[in-house]
């Protein structure tokens, strides 16, 4: 992985790399399960489900993959955080879209 980060790194050259980039870097170069593994373990607890969104982040000291999954018939989508370094599912939780906010 510390590889892959240099690679990145070198590719986008010193004077192209923001802050996010360097971020995102050295997040890479920590993780022992890759996104698509972690895609595949969050996937499990979405059946049917389409990833909209992806991050690699570090959530209160440890580093987390965090998918939005769209599900078939429904509107909400299921935000689920597989931790980067196990690739065990950290949390399952439903996102109910605002226009669906009944205390409007």
């Amino acid at each position: 992985m510390i590889v892959l980060a240099m690679l990145l790194l070198a590719a986008i050259g010193p004077a192209g790399c923001t802050l996010e980039n360097r971020e995102t870097a050295a997040l890479l170069a920590q993780v022992r399960v890759n996104r698509i593994q972690a895609q595949q373990a969050a996937l499990v607890y979405t059946p049917g489900g389409t990833i909209k969104a992806a991050e690699l982040d570090n959530d209160e000291g440890k580093l987390v993959w965090s998918f939005d999954i769209a599900t078939p018939g429904t509107k909400s989508l299921t935000e689920v955080d597989v931790d980067a370094l196990t690739g065990g599912v950290i949390s399952v939780a439903t996102e109910v879209p605002e226009d669906n906010d009944t205390t409007k």
